[in-house]
Order: structure tokens, then C-alpha cells, then sequence
């Protein structure tokens, strides 16, 4: 049985290279142009796979989208409870600027369809030991969150894209909080990441919280832990799907080994090299990878 249900996006990514993001009123031509698996379930998803842990994946692809249902399956996903249906893949329009910063427009498509009866096929094989991970890139978030605590497991929400809607979620309910800076502001006012930290467990002190703050690392905030760990500083060249890497290595890692620090040294290490290759799912590394990355970085700070 897979030890992490991931209910989440999959998208087709359309990505410009540009020299910077377009203004308002511009017309910007691009320097160059490609097609990306994406979407944050299933990069997600492939991230947790790659991490060595069994992940099943909940959603929905268009015909369009049939071979990122291939792709999920080629990189170790379990993909019973994704859908084919009419309404076509979602698809998103991204601008990488030459530091590999991104924006992103996305169109939500299939992802926003009903999928009530994948999510209750894939609770009902659960034995209550496994983590149900959403983010907010999909339809019928509150049911889905409602039914993975009423079958017993825990449930991490990555809150991208935050909006008003996955602020009126049942919060209470969240076990582990993954958000970024702009994220956390926007859910507690607060713009200092240890008052961010502080607020969400002021008001939700049974959960923990993964504060991501790129080039500065991540905090690691709960009732038993207090912990920082610092990014690995490498050559970015586009920095999408980083934080998805992020997202499904620390949770794979996790369910693993029950150790938090270790997670979220694998998972910063996976960020890192996931940002020096272009795309999101494309660029996801392999465990050995990882290994071998975090390898060199021991020996350099030994003899360096």
C-alpha cells in the first residue's frame, strides 16, 4: 500500500524564456520556448517516487494529457485512481527570466473537475498509516481533507496557490503546513518567518509547519521540534518545481526514516540539483543523485 496518497494537479507547462517578466501593456518576445510535464501533484508525486517512497497519485488528465500519465508511471507512480476524462489537461504558461526566477499562469481544466469517487476509491484501500498530501490546484479540497481524517491519516497542505479559498479550508484539521514566504504572510500577516512560524502555531498548535524561504533554506516548526536548514548554494537555471521537489522529498523522507532533520537535509539537497536543470517534473533527481550531492558536500566542507 503506498505509504503517501497525493491528491494534485497535472498540467502541461508552457515555458518562455524571456529577459524579463512582461509588463503591463508589452509585448515581449521570447528567447526561446518548450513544453514541460507539470503541474505541483504531479510533480509531487514524481518527487516522492524518486525519493524511494510508494506514492499513489488522485486526479485527472484530459486525452491531451495521456502521456503524463505515461510519464508518472515510467518514473514509479501509481496511477489506479488517475482519471482520462473530456475536459482537456490543465495547462500553464510560465516566464523564466536569466536568473531562472519564474511566474506562472495556470488554467485549472481537468484539474478542476469532480473527483469525489477517485479520492473515496483511494481512502478506501488506506490502513491510516499514510500522509494525504493536496495542494490548492484542484476542486473539492475541504470534503477531500475531511474524509483522509476521518480515515486516520495525517494530511499535509501545501497552500500554492494561496487565495481565499484555501484560507477557508479547515485548517484545524492540517498536520503539516508546507508554505513559502509570501505564502505564510498571506496566511498570518506576518512577514518575519520565525512570527510566521510562531502564528501558525498560535493558531494551529497540533500541526507542524515547513517554512520554505529559497536562497535562505526552510524552517521546520512544531510542538517537539525547532529546526533550520540552510539551501545548498548552486547555479540556478530555472527554479521551477523546486519547492515541489522540496515538497515530496521531505514528506517521502520522512515517512521513511520518522527523522525530520534528515528530511529536510534530502529535501534542500533535491531542491538544489533541481534547479540547476531546466523544467519541473524533468529536472526532479534520482536518490542516487541526491546521495552523490550530498556526498560531495560533506567531503568539501571536511577538506575545504
Amino acid at each position: 500500500m503506498s505509504q503517501i496518497i497525493n491528491y494534485g494537479s497535472c498540467c502541461i507547462d508552457h515555458v518562455f524564456q524571456v529577459p524579463h517578466f512582461v509588463r503591463a501593456g508589452e509585448t515581449l518576445s521570447s528567447t526561446g520556448y518548450a513544453i514541460f510535464p507539470g503541474g505541483k501533484g504531479l510533480n509531487q508525486s514524481i518527487a516522492i517516487a524518486e525519493a524511494g517512497c510508494a506514492v499513489t497519485h488522485v486526479g485527472a488528465v484530459g486525452e491531451d494529457g495521456r502521456w503524463l500519465a505515461e510519464l508518472m508511471t515510467a518514473r514509479g507512480v501509481d496511477i489506479t485512481h488517475l482519471n482520462l476524462t473530456d475536459t482537456p489537461t490543465g495547462q500553464a504558461i510560465l516566464q523564466i527570466d536569466p536568473q531562472g526566477e519564474n511566474a506562472i499562469f495556470i488554467s485549472g481544466g481537468a484539474n478542476l473537475a469532480a473527483h469525489e469517487h477517485l479520492i473515496d476509491a483511494a481512502l478506501n484501500q488506506a490502513t491510516g498509516d499514510e500522509i494525504f498530501l493536496i495542494q490548492n490546484e484542484t476542486s473539492g479540497n475541504e470534503a477531500a481533507i475531511r474524509q483522509a481524517k476521518a480515515s486516520g491519516l495525517q494530511v499535509a497542505f501545501n497552500m500554492a496557490p494561496m487565495n481565499a479559498a484555501a484560507q477557508a479550508l479547515p485548517l484545524a484539521l492540517i498536520d503539516y503546513f508546507i508554505i513559502n514566504e509570501t505564502e505564510g504572510e498571506a496566511l498570518t500577516g506576518k512577514t518575519d518567518p520565525a512570527e510566521i512560524c510562531d502564528a501558525v502555531l498560535g493558531q494551529y498548535p497540533k500541526s507542524a509547519v515547513v517554512l520554505t524561504l529559497g536562497q535562505s533554506g526552510v524552517l521546520f516548526r512544531s510542538a517537539e521540534h525547532n529546526l533550520s536548514q540552510p539551501a545548498y548554494s548552486v547555479e540556478a537555471v530555472d527554479t521551477t518545481g523546486a519547492g515541489d521537489t522540496f515538497t515530496g522529498y521531505f514528506l517521502a523522507t520522512l515517512m521513511k526514516t520518522k527523522q525530520v532533520d534528515l528530511a529536510l537535509q534530502t529535501a534542500a539537497a533535491a531542491a538544489a540539483l533541481s534547479v540547476t536543470q531546466p523544467g519541473a517534473a524533468t529536472s526532479i533527481p534520482t536518490l542516487q543523485a541526491v546521495h552523490q550531492f550530498l556526498a560531495t558536500r560533506a567531503s568539501s566542507l571536511l577538506w575545504g
